[in-house]
């Protein structure tokens, strides 16, 4: 029996090549679409997991940068230095003149110091001369011994000959000054000095150099002091000067020295 077209059954294989052509013609963007509006949508859901995930940090705890410590206050400044011969320590230092004069020069210095010694050469006799021999003038000899070894050496050795000879001790620290060379230069060591010393009469050079010895430590002591004395003071170097309430630093004319020295006498 023949089937009329309208009756007749479709044939499975068109069927089948129609659905594989219409498949094949979804694109790969429109397959992507809905899977990209996944991801995303689960993206923003972690992110509103996360941002709400309760805290470990204990209630009320400052943050890791509120939390460190402030930076400390700026230390204070040092006292600014005073010159002032009264506050001076001037017991048991070696000194020439009339511990009673109106007028008190203590006077910070180095054996290897060169500007040391043009003072002790070119000012020191004038103001011996025209002070201290007139009894208006006491100086005290100060030390601040920071050249080197040879400059400790010399320290000791000048507190050893004012305790064995005190009358002597001018006579030997202007030898030790005319002796002395280039900032160390060469002359200077121990052997040197009680070398030097034993050429001066009236001093026991050995009893100089078992002192030296024997209160190296109360000697090295007593230098110490005299150098931190002299920073409150003003002192930076040597020669320097304490007149009065006068700070003089430097090798000076006689002149600037005297100038200082007439002033504490005319004030008194």
């Amino acid at each position: 029996m023949k089937k009329s077209k309208e009756q007749a059954a479709p044939t499975p294989d068109k069927t089948i090549d129609t659905g594989d052509q219409r498949m094949e013609k979804i694109s790969i963007k429109e397959l992507l679409t809905p899977l990209a509006i996944i991801i995303a949508g689960a993206m923003i859901a972690g992110s509103t997991i996360w941002n709400n995930w309760p805290s470990t940090e204990p209630s009320g705890t400052a943050s890791s940068a509120a939390a460190l410590p402030s930076s400390p206050p700026p230390a204070s400044p040092p006292p600014a230095a005073i010159a002032d011969i009264t506050k001076v320590n001037l017991q048991g230092n070696p000194s020439i003149g009339d511990v009673n004069a109106p007028v008190v020069m203590a006077y910070w210095f180095d054996y290897q110091c060169p500007f040391c010694k043009q003072e002790e050469q070119n000012v020191l006799p004038q103001l011996i001369k025209d002070y201290v021999d007139t009894g208006k003038l006491w100086i005290v000899f100060k030390d601040f011994q920071f050249l080197g070894p040879d400059s400790q050496s010399a320290g000791l050795a000048a507190r050893a000959v004012w305790e064995a000879s005190p009358g002597k001790f001018r006579e030997w620290h202007k030898a030790m000054f005319e002796k002395q060379d280039n900032e160390n230069g060469g002359w200077g060591t121990k052997d040197d000095i009680i070398a030097l010393t034993k050429t001066i009469s009236g001093i026991d050079a050995t009893k100089v150099e078992a002192l030296m010895t024997s209160r190296e430590a109360d000697y090295s002591k007593a230098m110490e002091a005299d150098k931190a004395e002299g920073n409150t003071m003003g002192v930076g170097g040597t020669p320097s000067f304490v007149i009065g309430k006068e700070m003089i630093g430097g090798a000076q004319p006689y002149e600037r020295i005297k100038a200082a020295i007439e002033g504490v006498l005319n004030s008194g």
